[in-house]
């Protein structure tokens, strides 16, 4: 008698709610999918039905039907809007939701299959939920950082920002270099620390102390993950080394693929945006190199005097532009849209501006020379892939970290933070269109390269992909073994 085929491993997802998490969650849960896997992937009750919209789900579950969608609560009200009062206190609300919520859905697929999950793969900001469950059941936690490795580095290191009386920072000497993480002595300054670091108010205590109990959680994990590749951040992985015996370096995530179509990957849809593609035209009638691409992501806001500012300094530098401003985006006015519609007026024949755009496409595209950046960690890794340098404008948590880096670590691009006056812009873009700099264009054609080659089937992060899943399906079998 043949013997059967073993049982596929069963991977628990646990991702936060939000699209610069989601995507990259998802797109590791779809690449896993493709090695066969059983998939649960858990999401919140509220975002669960906006992400329904965005993709075909019943195409979605024949390719792969061993992939099924759990939602659980985020702790807010179902009439009160996302985040809820606060992103401190919506954070909050979710990790304290999600401990019972988990070891509830643990339960419910033990009882259905006779055994646990393998693993459970969770974003790094939900460690606390996901490690103590997996203490519970025995099952080993991956921890997903869908920030940088410096940034994570920087996390386990907040206390010490206490004790070295960086924190609170003070309302002066924000240039002064901070010392007291070990491997950046020489590269942060105090404006450089996560925003949440300026503790201005009382939620920005709270976040502070939410960011260090998930820090001191994830390291009972198991395994890192990290979306980032080897060459751009070596020194940083090396030191996370030891906290974690075992990383996985698997980025630019958005690129990896072990599929013929990876189009056809739901992962590379946007979530809760409608793209609007006519913008790939408009850049088909500009030529090589020629347009700055604006955009600050799917949470940034700014006020009106702020985006005039950006607006003059795009229009004074005579270089065309293609603009995302969604409709939430401007605060503190009676009528954002009328003011948006008066700008996009105002635009024509000098560039063009999209609700939302597919960004990915848009950074291939060949009339793209400057990214205008929130600095979000995905937009910065889609930038390097694309060799777009960057113009930085950081607003929350991890992009001041990530705007440094990208301006005195890496060299591939200017940071702009704490200033949008339009002279800076103005100067900014015409220096990284005209190509004024030729140590940033070298050094992104360098990284970019390094980047590309990463996410080919012999690059180190193809590899690593592998290797994660092999060690998975190694744990499964051990799994399966003691079973019997």
């Amino acid at each position: 008698m043949e013997k059967a085929e073993p049982e596929a491993p069963h991977v628990l997802i646990l991702p936060i709610p939000a699209q610069g998490h989601l995507k990259p969650m998802l797109k590791l849960a779809e690449l896993l999918s493709y090695a066969s896997f059983q998939i649960t992937f858990l999401n919140t009750e509220y975002f669960h039905h906006t992400f329904l919209s965005s993709i075909d789900i019943h195409a979605f579950s024949r390719r792969f039907p061993k992939f099924q969608f759990v939602t659980i609560p985020d702790g807010i009200p179902p009439d009160s809007p996302r985040p809820g009062k606060s992103i401190a206190h919506s954070l909050i609300s979710l990790t304290d939701a999600a401990k019972p919520a988990v070891v509830e859905v643990l339960v419910s697929l033990r009882s259905k299959s006779g055994r646990p999950p393998t693993c459970i793969i969770a974003d790094g900001i939900m460690s606390s939920a996901a490690v103590a469950a997996g203490e519970e059941f025995g099952i080993p936690v991956l921890a997903f950082r869908t920030y940088s490795a410096c940034c994570t580095w920087t996390y386990f290191h907040l206390s010490n920002l206490i004790e070295g009386g960086e924190v609170p920072l003070p309302d002066k000497d924000m240039d002064k270099l901070v010392t007291c993480i070990p491997g950046l002595e020489n590269v942060l300054r105090r404006r450089d620390l996560p925003s949440f670091c300026r503790l201005e108010k009382a939620d920005d205590h709270l976040l502070y102390d939410f960011f260090i109990a998930q820090a001191s959680a994830m390291r009972r994990a198991s395994a890192l993950i990290l979306n980032t590749f080897e060459q751009l951040e070596t020194p940083f992985i090396s030191k996370l080394a030891s906290i974690f015996s075992k990383i996985y370096t698997i980025g630019p995530l958005h690129c990896l693929s072990n599929v013929d179509d990876p189009t056809a990957l739901a992962s590379t849809k946007s979530i809760f945006w409608q793209e609007e593609k006519g913008c790939l035209t408009w850049l088909d009638s500009h030529p090589s190199k020629s347009v700055v691409f604006v955009s600050f992501g799917s949470v940034v806001t700014f006020t009106l005097d702020q985006m005039l500012e950006f607006w003059h300094g795009l229009v004074n530098s005579g270089k065309p532009f293609l603009w995302v401003i969604r409709s939430n985006a401007i605060i503190g006015e009676d009528d954002p849209r009328k003011i948006l519609e008066d700008l996009k007026d105002n635009t024509k024949g000098k560039g063009s501006i999209v609700s939302w755009a597919p960004q990915e496409e848009v950074l291939a595209h060949p009339a793209v020379g400057a990214f205008l950046t929130h600095s979000g960690w995905n937009s910065t890794l889609e930038s390097i892939y694309a060799g777009v340098p960057m113009i930085c404008w950081p607003l929350f948590v991890d992009q001041y970290v990530n705007s440094r880096c990208v301006s005195h670590v890496w060299r591939v691009g200017f940071d702009m933070k704490d200033s949008c006056h339009r002279s800076i812009v103005e100067k900014m873009v015409r220096d990284v269109i005209e190509m004024k700099n030729e140590e940033i264009m070298k050094s992104m054609e360098e990284i970019s390269k390094q980047a590309q080659e990463s996410v080919k089937e012999s690059g180190p992060s193809y590899c690593n992909l592998d290797k994660m899943i092999q060690d998975i399906m190694s744990v499964n079998l051990e799994n399966i073994n003691r079973r019997d």
